[in-house]
């Protein structure tokens, strides 16, 4: 039988819809419960598709996505932006859970998505824990900028900054915390260990932006090759040309994994400043008229490259070879 499945991921249920030989042909409900997982495996196993397909949302197709790995089906997590795109491809303007469901399905038979492959338990942690800690830095520097505002006249009231000094102590312990324990993760892992001491050799890269990026980078395929690492940050060149009338300057897609472009900003600011190759490389896109935050983020993208590369040759990271005069001469 021909049939492809597609699964819509909800909180609490999600659609589920399949197709045979090109046509729907049913839908279902999976409760988000191990209980109502347990009967979508058997559901599927029934029903023995060529592609189980369902978007990456949050963390709620995790749990989802591991039984039905474990039992064996074809399973594939597909970028939302991926499957947004193919939505409107196919003129799909109505939006239902089941709808969304019935496309997906389509998605599987038309696109034959690559099988996703599931990460580690020690993965998993790391990357939990490497988010949390991205989360928990944001909402320190909103509570530094809100302090700064109230300092900033001195008609606030005392208790307010009060408040926000000690809002900002006890993050900082509990950033303190996952950092650490972030650390015992990746030291329980002779690979994660040798791939977190191969990219602190960065110029640039702190801990923090080790660990976030490390987090990221464990759970990809390490079959996937550096463009496609940088489409998956979204750090990728988007073009747009059409004819003579529009030819407009390539801008960074934005499109991915917004944890990455976020531990990728500051190393790369940072290595701008003090490392001579990345200087160099740098003052000679600006000099070939890049402006300076296009400059960075192709030093950005350069950085991301240079981590993957270390992560799976074990080699540590020399700016030498990553920013050689052979590929300023190219810029």
């Amino acid at each position: 039988m021909n049939i492809h499945v597609g699964i819509d991921i909800g909180a609490k249920t999600s659609a589920m819809g399949w197709r045979q030989n090109g046509k729907t042909v049913g839908q279902w409900e999976i409760q988000q419960t191990a209980k109502g997982r347990k009967a979508a495996v058997n559901k599927m196993l029934g029903l023995k598709p060529l592609s189980v397909v369902m978007e990456a949302t949050g963390i709620y197709y995790l749990d989802l996505a591991l039984e039905l790995h474990a039992a064996g089906l074809p399973v594939s997590v597909i970028n939302p932006k991926s499957f947004h795109n193919f939505a409107k491809l196919m003129l799909q303007t109505s939006k239902t859970d089941p709808i969304d469901a019935q496309l997906l399905a389509e998605y599987g038979e038309r696109m034959t998505p690559r099988l996703w492959v599931p990460p580690t338990a020690d993965q998993l942690t790391l990357r939990a824990i490497g988010r949390h800690i991205n989360r928990l830095i944001g909402h320190r520097t909103r509570a530094k900028n809100e302090l700064h505002a109230l300092q900033a006249t001195g008609t606030s009231f005392k208790l307010l900054i009060e408040d926000e000094e000690d809002a900002i102590a006890a993050l900082d312990i509990r950033i303190d915390r996952l950092k650490k324990a972030a650390r015992d993760a990746i030291a329980k892992c002779p690979n994660l260990t040798l791939q977190f001491h191969c990219m602190m050799a960065a110029p640039g890269v702190g801990k923090a932006s080790a660990i976030t990026a490390l987090a990221e980078l464990t759970v990809l395929p390490v079959t996937l090759k550096s463009p496609q690492v940088s489409r998956y940050a979204g750090l990728d060149v988007r073009l747009t040309q059409s004819g003579t009338s529009i030819n407009r300057p390539g801008r960074m897609s934005k499109c991915g994994n917004a944890y990455l472009r976020a531990a990728m900003f500051m190393p790369a600011l940072t290595a701008v400043r003090c490392d001579e190759n990345v200087k160099a490389f740098y003052e000679a896109l600006v000099a070939r008229g890049k402006k300076k935050m296009q400059a960075i983020g192709t030093v950005m993208r350069k950085y991301l490259i240079g981590l993957w590369a270390c992560m799976r040759s074990g080699e540590e990271f020399d700016t030498a070879k990553l920013f050689s005069e052979k590929d300023r001469a190219k810029t």
